[in-house]
């Protein structure tokens, strides 16, 4: 499931992109880079990086009012660390490529209300505490631009949003993305009853698999789901 995990993922920047003309590609490298949002905001590789590639990064990001991450999938058994470094490159974060095959649906008690964004009001909300969960902004343009093709969730306790979740699905691949839930409303398990809704409305529509990408603080979570660990992002900016 690696590189389905990862075309998922790579999609999904893609349709962020695009939904605000922002996504673009080159013979180097691939990028969606959005003016009034933190996110995506990067720059990948369809092939293991070498001398041309990153050069041809360094040059364009050198050039750029913001600071954007190169997600690197380590999975090309190269020493492309050290190739990174060489042209002033840094670890930001590193992620943990996780996958599940989906079976029987996930019984637990609903204290939360989970619904989909639908309309402006409730993208303004979801916009307004990501940021907390998560510390960086994803601009309510871009989920009302593409939730014809992105479920966004929004998790609520007595009227009071708390939580966050984004599903993508690729094929019978279900991407799971920006579960997060804000810092006063945490270690009351909302996080994991967010993930099993959306788990079982991923079962509700067929799909098979379900891929996501965790810190290694945060993966204890899934692991407990029936998550494995497959592979290894690492995050870099340059220095």
């Amino acid at each position: 499931m690696i590189q389905e995990n990862i075309n998922n993922l790579i999609s999904l920047w893609q349709v962020a992109g695009n939904s605000v003309n922002s996504y673009f590609e080159n013979e180097n490298f691939n990028y969606a880079v959005i003016e009034n949002s933190d996110w995506p905001n990067r720059i990948w590789f369809d092939h293991d990086v070498d001398n041309k590639s990153l050069n041809a990064a360094k040059e364009f990001l050198s050039k750029q009012s913001k600071n954007l991450t190169v997600p690197y999938w380590d999975i090309y058994d190269s020493y492309s660390d050290e190739l990174f470094e060489s042209y002033g490159f840094k670890i930001k974060f590193k992620q943990i490529g996780m996958s599940m095959k989906l079976k029987n649906k996930f019984d637990f008690k609903k204290r939360l209300t989970i619904e989909l964004v639908s309309n402006e009001k409730e993208a303004q909300l979801w916009e307004n505490i990501y940021p907390e969960a998560f510390g960086y902004r994803i601009s309510k343009e871009i989920l009302l631009n593409t939730q014809n093709k992105i479920d966004y969730y929004l998790a609520s306790i007595n009227d009071e949003p708390i939580g966050t979740a984004i599903v993508y699905n690729t094929g019978n691949v279900s991407g799971i993305h920006g579960v997060g839930v804000i810092p006063s409303a945490r270690r009351q398990g909302f996080a994991e009853e967010i993930m099993k809704h959306v788990l079982n409305e991923s079962i509700n529509v067929g799909m098979k698999f379900s891929t996501l990408q965790a810190s290694d603080m945060g993966k204890g979570i899934y692991l407990r789901l029936g998550y494995s660990e497959d592979f290894t992002i690492k995050n870099f900016i340059l220095d």
